[in-house]
């Protein structure tokens, strides 16, 4: 089982100047609909071509619609020695901004 955070406190991690490694697993469309100004796109179905854009220091903060496709995104990649974050309840439980476009 891979670590969670809820949106509440990621959107305080950002509020205070934090830059945690967020990486949204959406599809393209979802994406493009509205994401978090900080996240870095990595859509699920790519994620395994995509690993070498996780490479980096600390812990990978994985988000999507409502926690289910980050979650196994986690699995996934903890499973790959990675250290990741689920954020709980996804895009749905977000409240922070959000910007549209790629």
């Amino acid at each position: 089982m891979s670590a969670e955070i809820t949106t509440e406190e990621l959107q305080h991690l950002l509020e205070t100047g934090e830059t945690p490694r967020l990486f949204d697993v959406r599809e393209d469309d979802e994406w493009e609909a509205g994401h978090i100004p900080q996240a870095r796109h990595v859509a699920l179905s790519r994620l395994p071509d995509s690993l070498g854009e996780l490479d980096g220091e600390g812990p990978l903060l994985l988000i999507c619609r409502s926690g289910g496709r980050s979650g196994r995104a986690c699995q996934y990649l903890q499973a790959l020695g990675y250290d990741v974050v689920n954020v709980q309840g996804g895009m749905l439980a977000w409240n922070g901004s959000i910007v549209q476009g790629g």
